[in-house]
């Protein structure tokens, strides 16, 4: 499975998040951990949808 930089970028900063949200939710900052844990998957759909653009633009299916 070879990534591209693009998507490594965006698994990078979906990972932070999720690591940022369960410090702030330990920490006692509930409501902001909630607000940055939804991040998690606009991030993963936003690569989602990069990709697929990417790809429509190449001629690949």
């Amino acid at each position: 499975m070879n990534l591209t930089k693009g998507e490594i970028l965006f698994n990078t900063g979906a990972i932070l998040s999720l690591l940022a949200s369960v410090a702030l939710w330990f920490f006692g900052y509930e409501m902001a951990a909630i607000f940055i844990g939804i991040w998690v998957p606009s991030i993963l759909g936003w690569m989602v949808f990069f990709t697929i653009k990417n790809q429509q633009n190449h001629g690949d299916s």
